[in-house]
């Protein structure tokens, strides 16, 4: 096999590029008949975005087969734990409007959709169903951790994922693979791509080091989509008349005291053209506005974060980033693959751009191409996935905004706009008011935004529904109540057992978790 691939290219740097270098580089060595080498091109004078501090709980299994201590990435990235996000504003923009998409499942999914059992017994009033589910959501509202220092690592009594500092990250990532996994890293300008007759990439060309070679490239290079994009000419699908938002400011806060809490959730705070992040690490704040220009000013929204922000955030610099939501219309071409923000970009109100990026690697790394041969059926496989993902997660976003009942300002009015909803979501919210999201509505596999995380959202926003009736909630009932009496003594003993976020964070620093 002539065009066996051996030699693995990654464009561009980031987390995008270290994480795809790490996770091939761990699971197909250089050495041995069937090994690949990974060369990684970045230029120092490009930089990142370097604001994506939210994950998803995948981070953990990524961090594990890279063969990262948990330990080691705490220290090194300033991370914390994240357990969900907290929506306020969102609804009526009203004093206690609030809600919580907890990462943890409803109590029993596997057993009993709790949806119309948490409806029949509210009778107007009661516990909201994220915490009539789950006793995440509580844990959130102490500013308790999801583990102990006693437990493993990669362990949670809770699920959980990560903020982090992208910056340190990435860079905890680069000596990982330099230094553990045999990555050959090059500083330099790519000046030229390279492709033979039938269209596939051969090299790329350095300013200083001349052609690097390869048989497969990954497109890390952000924006500029050098490969995908430019080379390949391959059109972005734009979604902004979907998702309004087209713009964030970006502002990180130092904390007024040290021992101050650490909130082991996202906050997005609504506001009058978007919406804020809030994101705490251990030594930092960091927070943003997402707004859309269509609806205020770039001078307006800096003045309304540092509004909300207050006096911390005098004589603190802001960052803004253009927003231009959408994605390639295909993200595998010939022997390249766009990973990242060369594959896409969507607005970050649930934390998708490193699960992306994760979702991407680990199709390459589980399905890399031995040869020519097999890139045209796989990257249809792979098209098409990601085809699906994109098209859900922006349905999933849109999903927040359309269920607000807000009058107040123009944003919120035409974000409910039947025109600006896609036609499956608007389908599926029909459907939605007389049969609770269910594994049903999501046969797609593995599905980004499954039915739990809907129905966070759905009950969390006071969506109008009819789902009490019916023989099933009846005959279910018995089974509905153990679970919502053993989500209390859930709460309960985490409560009890758990430390604070702030205190686990700083034994850490000092002890490091349990090894596994």
């Amino acid at each position: 096999m002539n065009d066996r691939v051996r030699q693995i290219v990654i464009v561009g740097g980031g987390s995008a590029g270290w994480i795809a270098a790490a996770r091939i580089a761990a699971a197909h060595r250089p050495d041995g008949d069937n090994g690949v080498s990974v060369t990684l091109i970045e230029s120092e004078t490009i930089g990142t975005i370097g604001v994506g501090e939210g994950t998803w709980p995948t981070m953990r299994n990524t961090l594990r087969k890279i063969g990262i201590s948990e330990t080691e990435f705490f220290r090194s990235c300033d991370a914390a734990f994240k357990q969900g996000a907290r929506f306020t504003g969102w609804v009526t923009g009203k004093p206690g409007d609030s809600y919580y998409h907890p990462l943890n499942p409803p109590q029993a999914a596997t057993q009993i959709n709790l949806s119309a059992h948490w409806l029949r017994r509210q009778d107007g009033a009661g516990t909201d169903f994220a915490h009539a589910v789950d006793f995440q959501s509580a844990l959130c509202d102490a500013g308790l951790a999801p583990k102990s220092i006693s437990t493993a690592e990669y362990v949670g009594l809770a699920n959980y994922a990560y903020h982090l500092d992208a910056v340190k990250f990435a860079a905890l990532l680069k000596k990982h693979c330099i230094e553990k996994l045999g990555v050959r890293h090059v500083i330099d300008d790519v000046t030229g791509v390279k492709l033979d007759d039938a269209g596939f990439v051969t090299g790329v060309e350095a300013r200083e080091t001349g052609l690097l070679s390869g048989d497969f490239f990954i497109d890390c290079t952000g924006f500029a989509a050098l490969l995908i994009g430019q080379t390949y000419g391959v059109p972005f699908v734009d979604c902004g008349d979907v998702l309004l938002a087209d713009n964030a400011v970006a502002l990180q806060v130092p904390y007024e005291h040290e021992d101050d809490p650490v909130a082991s959730q996202t906050n997005s705070t609504a506001q009058d053209a978007g919406w804020i992040w809030d994101i705490g690490l251990p030594t930092r704040r960091g927070t943003g506005y997402v707004y859309s220009s269509r609806h205020t000013s770039h001078d307006e929204a800096e003045a309304t974060l540092r509004a909300y922000l207050g006096p911390v955030a005098e004589g603190l610099n802001t960052r803004r980033i253009p927003i231009r939501s959408g994605h390639r219309q295909r993200f595998w071409e010939k022997n390249c693959v766009a990973v990242g923000l060369a594959n896409g970009f969507l607005e970050p109100l649930e934390a998708s751009a490193l699960m992306l990026i994760e979702t991407a690697v680990d199709f390459i790394v589980d399905r890399l191409p031995q040869s020519r041969a097999v890139m045209a059926p796989l990257a249809r496989q792979f098209n098409a996935a990601f085809e699906h993902h994109w098209a859900r997660i922006i349905d999933f976003l849109k999903l927040h905004y359309v269920l607000t009942k807000r009058e107040d300002t123009a944003f919120w009015r035409d974000n409910r706009d039947p025109a600006t909803v896609p036609d499956r979501l608007l389908e599926q919210l029909e459907l939605w008011r007389h049969l609770p999201p269910g594994p049903q509505d999501f046969p797609h596999q593995p599905e980004v935004f499954s039915w739990p995380s809907y129905q966070y959202v759905l009950h969390g926003m006071g969506f109008e529904c009819n789902l009490a009736a019916g023989s099933q909630v009846t005959a279910e009932a018995a089974l509905a109540q153990r679970c919502f009496m053993a989500t209390q003594r859930q709460q309960e003993q985490a409560l009890a057992a758990l430390p604070s976020h702030r205190a686990l964070l700083d034994a850490v620093r000092v002890h490091g978790f349990q090894a596994v």
